[in-house]
């Protein structure tokens, strides 16, 4: 393994162009291919999220590649969720109870423009658009490809290639298809599709509804949420059941229909959509789905990253936020110097093979989370008293969404242990009454809760740590 080495990343999306900067930056010759056109010069979002959570695993990243000045500048912090029900009311939930941890709204095409920019920049790096990968020989490294354009098939020869193409991965398509290895894969898809939908600007181009938050309509079995955009628009989301209840993508095919359906649960949006109708029809609804493989390297040969390796449901916001990590972890594991890339999969893969299956198995806790639980009186409660512990013993308490969010420095897996315990010392405690919230509570009461909850986490803990889990 040395900087002579000629490295393909497959895909120029947000992790495969972070990845070459990175490795670029490390002195390697990096070639990328991608399938798309280049999106700094045409518009390829449709049925893709517009817009990310970037929080502070993805930060982490960025700023090790000196980039993350650049991203703040094209964010928008939101500090908390913001509840909307079937009457127009809303209710706030503050993401943390410290101050200065917040999530950040930020484009995905203008994000990944910046990556690609920066990337390019750099003399041993050379990026080629509407190239796609039809296939990867994974014993003799070499990538068959075509050109969108000429429909020219050509092949290219690497000493490592990497598998950066996300969740339709023509690498880890290879992997199953030339059965070299075993190899073990999943994808499990959600009942759930998302259609994206948009809340305009106004006349004089600000939000229409405050820019601050991540609002959501939680509607049990289904949900609407929507992310502010710089341009004073909103990016909303629907997330709604193919073929199930009264109100499902199946049968939202007629102007009528879709007017109910918005009528009745979300009344308060749909006054701010006014081409409900056309993009309603227009847009295409995407799947939801997660992926998990091992392994995720072939000899010293091949690599999958990101989504490629681990898609994941976008309900805690951590999907971009997970892959920018993988280049993280990665780029720790070649500062140990082991020789050659063999060992520097084997090791990337230990490390870090537990925490992406952990902030899968999270998101999908979240969807259920974000749809239902958020409206539960029972939820409210938990989360006045978390973020009273979050205030006012900041060192002392994280929620396990701030230990997934805000904590860069703890394993998503780790996270998830200590945060589910967490959840359930809490809800046990104030179904017996044995923590309760009201106004001015004192330190020393709050103190006294913290107690009674730390004592709880570590007993559900030890139990866990016996029963195996």
């Amino acid at each position: 393994m040395n900087n002579k080495d000629k490295i393909l990343i497959i895909g120029a999306g947000l992790c495969g162009s972070l990845l070459a900067l990175r490795l670029a930056q490390r002195g390697f010759k990096i070639e990328v291919y991608e399938s798309r056109s280049d999106l700094r010069t045409s518009d390829i979002s449709a049925g893709r999220s517009i817009n990310l959570a970037l929080s502070d695993r993805g930060l982490k990243a960025l700023r090790l590649c000196g980039m993350e000045e650049k991203a703040r500048e094209i964010c928008i912090p939101m500090y908390g969720r913001l509840m909307h029900d079937k009457d127009g009311n809303t209710f706030s939930s503050n993401y943390s109870g410290r101050e200065n941890e917040y999530i950040n709204s930020i484009s995905r095409g203008d994000l990944n423009s910046i990556l690609l920019d920066e990337a390019e920049k750099h003399e041993n790096v050379n990026i080629y658009f509407n190239k796609k990968c039809e296939n990867i020989d994974i014993e003799n490294n070499i990538a068959s490809f075509e050109d969108n354009k000429t429909k020219e098939n050509f092949f290219i020869k690497a000493d490592v290639i990497f598998g950066g193409d996300g969740a339709g991965s023509s690498l880890r398509r290879s992997y199953l298809s030339e059965r070299k290895f075993l190899f073990s894969y999943s994808q499990n898809y959600l009942n759930h599709g998302y259609k994206e939908l948009e809340i305009p600007a106004d006349k004089n181009g600000n939000h229409q509804i405050s820019k601050e938050h991540l609002h959501i309509w939680p509607r049990g079995d289904f949900m609407l949420i929507a992310l502010p955009n710089l341009d004073g628009s909103f990016t909303v989301t629907l997330f709604l059941s193919y073929d199930e209840g009264e109100f499902n993508f199946e049968n939202l095919t007629s102007e009528k229909k879709i007017t109910e359906f918005f009528e009745k649960e979300f009344p308060d949006a749909l006054a701010l959509i006014p081409n409900i109708k056309d993009e309603f029809i227009n847009n295409p609804t995407g799947p939801l789905g997660t992926i998990k493989c091992s392994p995720w390297s072939y000899e010293n040969k091949t690599l999958l990253i990101g989504d490629s390796s681990h898609a994941i449901v976008p309900f805690y916001g951590q999907g971009m936020n997970a892959s920018f990590e993988d280049v993280y972890v990665l780029d720790e594991i070649l500062n140990k110097d082991l020789g050659d890339w063999k060992s520097v999969f084997k090791e990337y893969q230990t490390k870090r093979k537990k925490d992406t299956d952990a902030i899968a198995d999270l998101a999908i806790d979240n969807f259920h989370e974000m749809k239902k639980h958020v409206s539960n009186p029972l939820f409210k409660e938990k989360r006045v008293i978390e973020m009273d512990l979050e205030k006012t013993f900041p060192t002392e308490y994280s929620s396990k969404y701030s230990l997934v969010t805000f904590n860069e420095n703890i394993g998503y897996n780790e996270a998830m242990k200590r945060g589910r315990a967490q959840d359930k010392a809490l809800l046990n405690l104030i179904a017996d009454d044995e923590i309760y919230t009201h106004l001015n509570m004192t330190k020393e009461e709050l103190k006294s809760i913290l107690d009674k909850v730390i004592k709880e986490t570590n007993s559900i803990l030890e139990e866990d740590k016996i029963a195996g889990l």
